[in-house]
């Protein structure tokens, strides 16, 4: 990994544990994907990659109000402020010459990211999920949770009050995105690959991550991108060994082909940072999952 001015960079955790862009998973209560942060720090993340302690950036709070389906995205205006707070927060890192790691929540947080580097210049993403992320307006009747939109919102696609910040729409092109650990039946993968997105399956990577890895590297290594961003959704894990998301699926990703997708990725020199969502510690009350969880990312990002 290398710091967005290319020299070797120190890395730093900064926790931004937003929820505000997933569904409430019962009645009554918020997504605890707030919590993912804490749950891997509690595991000795912060140490154990030799990181700068970053902080904490406080989300708004989680409150849907009066919001019905039709309306739009759901917190539309306080993950456009949480947003540009965040990349606030990533430009003075950037500054410094650090590379983040972002405990996040959900996968729009990816667009404090994507916002802080469009200012700096031309970057791509490594979009490892197992969803497309790609529902928006021109393809759905159901926008609504930003986190299942988040590759669209990057790339462009949605309301201007989340795609336009700053406006610098869109944050990142489409032919500078790649999809990665996605299901064989996401609904959205031939429209992904018709604007020009390279995806690969989970199906596909699971033979051979580092190949695939290899593949991305050399897509996004190319002269006129200043470096990439990966965001990671675990739920590209497969369900038997990651069940603690909101939208677990088979025929996902285990543990060591996670590490050897994204070891490649993270050390590379043109990676500027990672974030992590989705990872709900509601669902894991031993700790176990965290435990796993924990050990993936600190090999990735230790090499």
């Amino acid at each position: 990994m290398a710091s967005t001015g290319g020299s070797p960079g120190r890395l730093a955790v900064l926790d931004a544990p937003s929820n505000l862009g997933l569904h409430p998973p019962s009645a009554g209560t918020v997504p605890g994907c707030y919590k993912l942060a804490g749950a891997l720090r509690d595991q000795g993340l912060v140490g154990r990659v030799h990181a700068e302690d970053a902080g904490y950036l406080t989300p708004p709070r989680y409150d849907r109000g009066g919001w019905r389906p039709g309306d739009g995205v759901f917190h539309a205006a306080a993950i456009a402020s949480y947003s540009t707070r965040l990349a606030d927060r990533l430009s003075a890192l950037f500054d410094r010459d650090r590379i983040p790691v972002v405990l996040g929540g959900e996968c729009s947080n990816l667009l404090g990211p994507a916002l802080a580097l469009r200012r700096r210049g031309r970057y791509g993403v490594a979009y490892l999920d197992g969803h497309s992320d790609f529902r928006h307006p021109g393809n759905s009747r159901s926008v609504g949770a930003a986190g299942g939109e988040a590759l669209a919102l990057v790339t462009g696609r949605g309301q201007t009050d989340l795609t336009g910040l700053e406006a610098l729409k869109p944050y990142v092109r489409d032919g500078d995105a790649v999809l990665l650990g996605i299901r064989e039946d996401d609904e959205h993968t031939a429209e992904v690959r018709a604007a020009g997105i390279p995806v690969w399956a989970a199906g596909e990577i699971a033979p051979d991550p580092a190949a695939a890895a290899h593949a991305v590297l050399s897509h996004l290594g190319r002269d006129e991108l200043d470096g990439f961003w990966v965001h990671l959704d675990v739920d590209i894990l497969d369900a038997s060994v990651m069940p603690a998301v909101d939208s677990p699926e088979p025929d996902g990703l285990d543990h060591p082909q996670l590490r050897a997708l994204l070891t490649p990725l993270l050390t590379a020199p043109r990676c500027v940072g990672l974030d992590v969502g989705i990872f709900d510690p509601d669902l894991d009350p031993d700790a176990q999952l965290a435990a796993e969880l924990t050990d993936t990312l600190v090999a990735a990002l230790t090499g």
